[in-house]
Parts: C-alpha cells; structure tokens; sequence
C-alpha cells in the first residue's frame, strides 16, 4: 500500500484565522506604549515621544521608560532606561542602553524626542 499526501487547500476560515494572528501579533507589538502627560509615535524600532512642559510626563516606549525631567531654553534633561541625559537640539544621538537618543523640537508647550534601538541589540 502506498500512502500519498493530499494537498489541502486553505479554507477561508483558515485563511482568516491566520491573517488575524498576524493582525494582532502586530498590534501587541505596536502597542507597547504607554504615556502619563505625553504622547507617542512608534514603529518597530523607534518611537517619538512629545511631552507636555509643566507636568510630570513619561511613557513606556520599546520596553523602556522616558521621562522628562526639566527643560530650559533649548537643553532639556530627559530619563531613559533609567539614565540621564542633557539633549540639545542639533546635538549627534546620545547612546544609552542598547539606544539611541536625539532631541528633535523644544518649545514653551512641548518637548519632543526619538528613540530608537540601536542595531544589533
């Protein structure tokens, strides 16, 4: 006797299913952000982070925490995976725990920075 395999086609509640592990497996990484006083924009590998001036603001972008601690003029103090770091606009990433840190805009209202992981990590 032989045994020969039988070619099945996907079913389209197969096909489905598949599609809506995709679709979710994407959204839970995506949705790893959260943010007391701020907002966030992630992709894979970077997230800018907009602060609200003048409230304690933080959020949880890439499995690490950022928060604003001051700002004055175009310097700003930020925490990231636990560090510190002065940011001036215009100023080369500052690298701290497998990231990369740049500030891209300081005004009165807000402060917004990118983060991204820095490859190979």
């Amino acid at each position: 006797m032989t045994n020969r395999r039988v070619y099945s086609p996907l079913t389209p509640t197969r096909r489905a299913a598949g599609l809506l592990a995709g679709l979710a497996l994407g959204v839970a990484l995506l949705a790893g952000c959260s943010s007391e006083g701020a907002s966030t924009d992630c992709g894979l590998d970077a997230c800018t982070v907009t602060f609200d001036r003048g409230v304690e603001a933080s959020a949880t972008i890439l499995g690490v925490e950022a928060k604003l601690v001051g700002a004055q003029g175009d310097q700003v103090t930020v925490e990231v995976a636990g560090e510190q770091l002065s940011l001036t606009t215009g100023q080369q990433a500052t690298e701290v725990g497998g990231f990369s840190v740049t500030l891209d805009s300081v005004t009165d209202q807000e402060v917004k920075i990118r983060v991204a992981r820095n490859p190979g990590n």
